[in-house]
């Protein structure tokens, strides 16, 4: 789904008249915030399905 620019000019101008000025940067910072947990989450499930995937090798034991 590709938004073009008049798609994103009219939701901002929606959210704007909802929200109003003073309250946009609040709400990107917290849209933000939220961006990065669940970055954050989906690259932790990931790298646990690696490890599941692909377990470490153990030490060769030395005789």
């Amino acid at each position: 789904m590709n938004l073009g620019f008049q798609e994103l000019l009219l939701i901002f101008l929606v959210v704007l008249l909802l929200f109003g000025a003073k309250k946009l940067p609040e709400l990107a910072r917290g849209m933000g915030q939220a961006m990065r947990e669940f970055r954050k989450a989906a690259n932790e499930v990931e790298n646990t399905v690696d490890e599941i995937k692909n377990p470490p090798e153990e030490s060769k034991k030395e005789n």
